[in-house]
């Protein structure tokens, strides 16, 4: 259950339905998820988000949308972000990433979360070659 209100588009001002507006324009769609929902109870930070995820996951830059899709579901992963999982599974998948690819990529976010407690845990020097300022 959500600690705050969903706004719907019944509901939201003014300032509200002109970013609403923009997603259901962005994504094709009239679905406003509950994330934008929520976060519409501040209106500033809603619009915020909105334009800086619709610029950094949209389709311009060097990594396609599929991937992008793919790297904020590891991280959410990471986080363990229910909602997020599930939310970035289904554009990932909206956007091309098939089930061999969706496995592989559970295969490597265990792995890397295995191998980076274990390499933590034993405190290993990062080797010089590895540093970005070399």
């Amino acid at each position: 259950m959500a600690t705050v209100k969903l706004i719907s588009v019944e509901e939201a001002s003014p300032e509200i339905k002109q970013v609403y507006d923009d997603i259901r324009a962005t994504r094709q769609s009239d679905f406003i998820n509950n994330a934008w929902r929520a976060m519409a109870n501040h209106p500033e930070l809603l619009a915020l988000i909105w334009y800086k995820a619709k610029a950094i996951m949209g389709p311009g830059g060097a990594l396609d949308p599929a991937t992008k899709e793919m790297i904020y579901l590891a991280v959410s992963i990471a986080n363990g972000c229910e909602y997020c999982i599930h939310s970035h599974t289904h554009f990932a998948r909206q956007k091309g990433m098939n089930q061999a690819q969706y496995q592989e990529l559970l295969d490597i976010i265990g792995l890397a979360t295995e191998n980076d407690q274990y390499i933590t845990a034993m405190q290993v020097p990062v080797d010089e070659e590895f540093k970005a300022d070399r």
